[in-house]
This record gives C-alpha cells, sequence and structure tokens, in this order.
C-alpha cells in the first residue's frame, strides 16, 4: 500500500514513519509537511491509497484541508491525525469525508492499534465519540454477516472513503436510484440514519474491507 503522511511537525512524521516501518513493512510512505507538498506529491503519484492527514497546517487549517486533499485524491482513503478530537471535530471530518479519525494524544498501545486498523482496511474512531453512539444490537464482524451483499460492500467500502452517491454510482455502473436502495439497505442493517453514523457504525463493529 502507498501512504501519504502530511504533518507539519517532523518530529510527528519521523515517529509514525519508524513505527509504521517497523510494524508494518509493507506500506511505502510518501512525507509532506505542508498541504501545497501534500498535493504536489498527490499529483505525482496518484496511485496513494491512504493518506494520514493533520488537518492543522502551516498553508491551510481545519475541514478546507481536508476537502482539499479529497478533491486532488477522490479515491484515497483520508484519516484525519489531531490534537482536536472532540466529538463534534471527529463526527464534522467523517461528515466531510474522512473515513477515519486518529488523535494525537492517543497513547502508544492505542496509537498502534489504530494505524493497524486503518492500514489493514478498517475504520478507526476515537472512543470518546464510539460512546456518544449507540451500538447496535448485533456486532457482526463482517459485511457478509451483516447480511449485506458484495454489491452492498462495495457501496458501504466507497461511502466509508466519503465518495458520493454520483461517484459511487459512475465507479461501480449503477443508478442513482439503486445507490440510494443500496444505502437504505446498508442504514437498516447497520441500524443508522445517515453516512455519517454509518462510518461510526463500521468502526464500532470493526468491519474492513
Amino acid at each position: 500500500m502507498k501512504c501519504l503522511l502530511v504533518d507539519d511537525h517532523a518530529l510527528v512524521r519521523d515517529a509514525l514513519a519508524l513505527l509504521i516501518a517497523v510494524e508494518h513493512p509493507g506500506v511505502d510512505l510518501r512525507h509532506a509537511g505542508r498541504l501545497r507538498e501534500a498535493l504536489a506529491a498527490l499529483q505525482r503519484e496518484p496511485d496513494v491509497e491512504l493518506v494520514l492527514l493533520d488537518l492543522a497546517l502551516p498553508d491551510s487549517e481545519g475541514l478546507a484541508t481536508l476537502a482539499a486533499l479529497r478533491h486532488a485524491a477522490p479515491v484515497a482513503r483520508t484519516v484525519i491525525l489531531s490534537a482536536d478530537d472532540r466529538p463534534e471535530t471527529v463526527l464534522a471530518a467523517i461528515e466531510a469525508g474522512a473515513a477515519g479519525f486518529i488523535p494525537k494524544a492517543t497513547e502508544s498501545r492505542q496509537l498502534r492499534l489504530a494505524l493497524g486498523t486503518v492500514l489493514g482496511g478498517g475504520v478507526y474512531v476515537p472512543a470518546t465519540t464510539l460512546a456518544q453512539q449507540p451500538p447496535p444490537a448485533n456486532q457482526p464482524a463482517s459485511a457478509e454477516r451483516l447480511g449485506l451483499t458484495p454489491r452492498q460492500a462495495e457501496v458501504l467500502w466507497m461511502l466509508i472513503g466519503g465518495h458520493s452517491n454520483k461517484r459511487i454510482a459512475r465507479s461501480l455502473a449503477l443508478s442513482p436510484s439503486t445507490v440510494k436502495s443500496h444505502l437504505e439497505a446498508i442504514f437498516e442493517r447497520l441500524q443508522v440514519n445517515s453516512r455519517t453514523q454509518a462510518v461510526v457504525a463500521a468502526a464500532r463493529l470493526g468491519l474492513r474491507l
């Protein structure tokens, strides 16, 4: 997997790069310290699959940073790294297309778990955010056990990746009405009412690509 780490603190980048190199040697990691550097890297290497993004960069701030990265790399999953882990910040980032959220204050063991989850194709959301969302009655560990069809599973993973209904329809060669029907079935299975809640539910259930 090719991954881009975007953070303006060299110590943070170096520490995370070392951790990823030791525990996930199959990850091909790139670095950037500014939004403009990240955008240039994505233009050079459009096959980046995962972006680990700090929302507070010297040349960009907040959800505008996420929007710029999502526009430059619409296919890549973008997971937020941030010192601001308030539930409202986490949910706003997910609503804006983030495929997960790792607080910078996460202690070492939990950080390893979080990185392992997102690098392994899963969704990580802080426990403080999960605690505010009611858990489903049942907790199956896979899309198949959840009762989703293979096509619905594809739609779910594109939803988690922050893709719009229009992009999902285009990518999977489906009509907009079919995508809407699949999403309704997914929401029913996950016992949620929105795209943001679906991402949080996927994290709670430990669903993976």
